[in-house]
């Protein structure tokens, strides 16, 4: 048996390694990362809140809104948490504005169009909390869902108030 001539070049190296996964405390301690965790606790309670309860008309938009916003908040907040936004095309190298435009156009104006729509509707059903209503009475379920929507509005106008303050003071980093 002929033994075969090892090759004469060595084989190209492989893609690099990427590192391992950690989280980025520093973000976790930021001004942003502690607003990101009450933007999620406080969205979730609101579309918990709606979700748990018979809800119809306008409400259903509500939910849709408080929902597609949670998920987004929370992609953002597991890049910057892991450090990885230099991953996403694009956007990655635009995130501090990226994070600014999610909070200010995005996050604000439909958690306040959410939260007019079920402080209208725990209006219009208001008329239920007298003594004596023995109906399901949906108004303190709507009327808690406006207060977390409205709070957590608020949230995400601090947090794009951070992002812009730190834009103008030509910092790109969010941290």
């Amino acid at each position: 048996m002929a033994r075969t001539a090892p090759p004469a070049a060595p084989p190209p190296p492989g893609p690099p390694a990427r590192g391992s996964l950690s989280l980025h405390r520093a973000y976790l301690r930021s001004p942003l990362g502690l607003l990101r965790l009450g933007q999620l606790v406080m969205g979730a309670a609101f579309w918990v809140t709606v979700a748990a309860h018979k809800y119809e008309g306008a409400a259903h938009f509500a939910l849709f809104a408080a929902v597609l916003v949670w998920l987004l908040t929370l992609a953002l907040f597991g890049l910057s948490l892991l450090g990885r936004w230099a991953l996403v095309p694009w956007l990655g190298s635009r995130w501090l504005l990226t994070n600014l435009l999610h909070d200010l156009a995005l996050a604000v104006g439909l958690y306040a169009a959410a939260t007019g729509i079920m402080g209208y509707k725990a209006g219009r059903k208001s008329y239920c909390n007298l003594p004596g209503y023995s109906q399901q009475c949906l108004y303190g379920a709507y009327l808690s869902a406006s207060v977390c929507g409205a709070v957590t509005a608020c949230l995400y106008l601090f947090s794009g108030l951070y992002c812009l303050s730190r834009r103008c003071r030509d910092q790109r980093d969010i941290i």
